[in-house]
C-alpha cells in the first residue's frame, strides 16, 4: 500500500506471507523422524531411551566390547579338572562346587554344573564372601575355602605351569584351596557367538575402533580377540576398574561406546558417551545403558548405531528442506508474486514431504533380520 498498490493486492500478499510462514513443516521435522526411527528400532529389538542418544552415535569413534556374554555366549562349561598331588578329583569338585554355589558369576555357574554332574549333593557352606573380580571364599567344616584367580592361591610350580598352559589355550582357570592348601585347578571355557566376527566387521565399517575389555587372563582375551577380528585388547581388568578404562580412553580424545550385559558393566555403560546394554543381561546394565539391544546378538549394536545415525540424518534433512521452503517462498509472498492458494498448497506439500521423508526410515533393514 505504501508503494501505491491497491488494498486488495496488499491483503493478498499479507495472507500469502502468513500462510507461507506457518511453521508446520519445521514442527514436524524432528518428531516424525524420531517417531518412525524409534518405532522401527523397537520392531528390530533396539530400544532408544531419548533423542540425545542420536547425537552421541554420530560422534562415537571407539566401541568397547565386554567379552563374557557380549562377544561370547556367556555359557561356560567345565572342561578339565586338575587335582593337586594327594587330592582326589571328587574332593576337588566337592569343595569347588560348594564354595562357588553362592556366586552368580558365569564361571561359578559352570563350576557348579560340572561339580554336580559327579557330586549331586554339594555340602552347605557358611561365611560366603565375594572378592570382586578375584574369586570367592567360604567356610566348610571349619576350613576356609577359596576359589578364584590363580593369583589368589599360592600354587606350587607344577600347577602354576599347568595354569599358564591352559590359559594359553584360551581357557579360564579357577584355582581352589582349603586353608591355603592348594587342592587343584578347574578349567572352564566359553564359546564365541557365531555372529560376533561379522558384528565386529560391521562396526569397523561404521568407522568404529573395537576394543575387547575383560577381566580374564590376557591369553584368553587374545584368543577370543583373534577369532572375532579385534586388534586392541585390555585384559585382566577388575570389574570396578572397567569405568576407569572408559574414562582413560575418553581422556585420550576418543568418543566411546560401551557394549555390556552384566552388573559389573553398569558403571562403564553409564560413563561411556554411548552405552549399549544387551537385553539378555542384567536389569542394572539395561538401566545404565542409552540403548537396549533386546536380542543378545552383537550385530544389533551395529544396527542400532546405523539406525540412530540414519534417523539423525533424516531429521537434519527435514529441517533443511523446511527452512529452504520458507527462505525461498517468503520473499515471493511478500512481493505479491505468490497467490495464497499456491502458498497453501506449497505449505501442505512441505509438511507432506517431511512426513514422507521420515516414513522412509520404515524401510531400514537390519543385519540381524
Amino acid at each position: 500500500m505504501a508503494a501505491g498498490r491497491p488494498l486488495e493486492f496488499a491483503v493478498t500478499a499479507a495472507v500469502a506471507v502468513l500462510v507461507i510462514a506457518c511453521p508446520c513443516a519445521l514442527g514436524l521435522a524432528t518428531p516424525t523422524a524420531l517417531l518412525v526411527g524409534t518405532g522401527r528400532g523397537a520392531q528390530l529389538g533396539i530400544l532408544v531411551k531419548g533423542p540425545e542418544v542420536l547425537e552421541s552415535t554420530r560422534r562415537v569413534d571407539t566401541v568397547v566390547l565386554d567379552k563374557t556374554g557380549t562377544v561370547t555366549t556367556g555359557r561356560l562349561e567345565l572342561v578339565d579338572v586338575i587335582p593337586a598331588d594327594g587330592v582326589t578329583r571328587r574332593e576337588l569338585l566337592t569343595v569347588a562346587g560348594a564354595v562357588e554355589h553362592g556366586s552368580e558369576h558365569p564361571i561359578a555357574a559352570a563350576v557348579v554344573r560340572g561339580a554336580r554332574a559327579e557330586v549331586p549333593e554339594l555340602p552347605e557352606v557358611s561365611d560366603f564372601a565375594n572378592r570382586e573380580g578375584l574369586g570367592v571364599t567360604a567356610t566348610l567344616d571349619g576350613r576356609r575355602l577359596t576359589a578364584g584367580r590363580p593369583s589368589l592361591v599360592e600354587l606350587p610350580d607344577d600347577l602354576l605351569a599347568r595354569a599358564d598352559q591352559e590359559q594359553r589355550k584360551g581357557r579360564t582357570v579357577v584355582a581352589v584351596a582349603a586353608d591355603d592348601r592348594p587342592l587343584g585347578l578347574l578349567c572352564v571355557t566359553d564359546t564365541v557367538k557365531p555372529t560376533s566376527a561379522r558384528a565386529v566387521r560391521e562396526l569397523r565399517a561404521l568407522g568404529l575402533r573395537p576394543v575387547l575389555l575383560t577381566g580374564d587372563h590376557r591369553a584368553v582375551a587374545e584368543a577370543v580377540a583373534a577369532e572375532v577380528g579385534v586388534d586392541e585388547v585390555i585384559a585382566g581388568v577388575l570389574p570396578a576398574d572397567k569405568v576407569d578404562v572408559v574414562r582413560k580412553l575418553q581422556a585420550e580424545g576418543r568418543v566411546v561406546a560401551m557394549v555390556g550385559d552384566g552388573v559389573n558393566d553398569a558403571p562403564a555403560l553409564a560413563a561411556a558417551d554411548l552405552g549399549l546394554a544387551m537385553g539378555t543381561g542384567t536389569d542394572v546394565a539395561i538401566e545404565a545403558g542409552d540403548l537396549t539391544l533386546v536380542r543378545g546378538d552383537l550385530r544389533a549394536a551395529a544396527d542400532a548405531i546405523r539406525l540412530s545415525r540414519r534417523t539423525l540424518r533424516t531429521i537434519k534433512g527435514n529441517l533443511f528442506w523446511a527452512f529452504a521452503y520458507n527462505v525461498a517462498s517468503l520473499p515471493l509472498a511478500a512481493l505479491g508474486l505468490l497467490n495464497p492458494m499456491l502458498a497453501g498448497a506449497a505449505m501442505a506439500f512441505s509438511s507432506l514431504f517431511v512426513v514422507t521423508n521420515s516414513l522412509r526410515l520404515r524401510g531400514f533393514r537390519a543385519s540381524t533380520s
